[in-house]
């Protein structure tokens, strides 16, 4: 009888290459959905991009649905990361936080030629072509956008530079329905002229 363990029975265990291979899915996904959206973007794309074999994909996501929710997910901490950066920004007073947030994103869709969108904003637009549980992961993210936007202008409320007959929340909501309609405004004209007229007059109207 042999000497040797037994072999344990299960499923491996991760290697590294596997989470560097994920990764590369998850970037390849995010640079071709920002800019063709979820129909247009088949999985065979991803693939390529990613330089990860076929036959791999089904071994880090269940389906391309499956992809497409952990995408938001991914999209959602990147930008989160980004908006945070402005909005609890102290060397800037509250509002000034808020218009640095639209100079850094325009600052990144210009540095794409304007050919990328907002992840959320394009799985938008495609809503009817959508697995139905899409949508409330996307609202749970522009309400999560909304949040840290509506404490960023009671913060100025509170200091004084908004004025007390504004809503916080009201406004913040204006603020992401109107902001998101510029971005793909912008997209649509390879453009900056949509981002800067929403944000000029945005900030116009709270501080009139």
């Amino acid at each position: 009888m042999s000497d040797a363990p037994a072999k344990r029975r299960g499923r491996p265990k991760s290697k590294p290459e596997d989470a560097g291979a994920r990764q590369a899915l998850i970037r390849a996904g995010l640079e071709h959905l920002t800019e063709k959206g979820y129909s247009a973007v088949g999985v065979d794309e991803i693939l390529r991009s990613a330089e990860v074999p076929k036959g791999s994909f089904y071994h880090y996501f269940k389906s391309k649905a499956d992809f497409g929710a952990q995408l938001v997910e991914a999209y959602h901490t990147f930008f989160v990361g980004m908006l945070e950066r402005s909005l609890s920004n102290a060397d800037l007073p509250p509002l000034e936080r808020l218009r640095a947030f639209t100079l850094e994103a325009e600052a990144g869709m210009a540095r794409h030629g304007f050919r990328k969108g907002c992840l959320v904003g394009n799985l938008g637009q495609e809503m009817g072509a959508l697995p139905e549980p899409f949508r409330d992961q996307l609202v749970a993210v522009l309400t999560d956008w909304q949040e840290r936007t509506r404490r960023c202008l009671a913060r100025a409320q509170s200091e004084g530079t908004l004025a007390r007959s504004h809503d916080p929340g009201q406004l913040s909501a204006f603020f992401w329905i109107g902001w998101e309609g510029a971005v793909l405004r912008a997209k649509l004209e390879r453009s900056p002229e949509p981002l800067r007229a929403f944000s000029d007059q945005f900030f116009r109207f709270v501080t009139s």
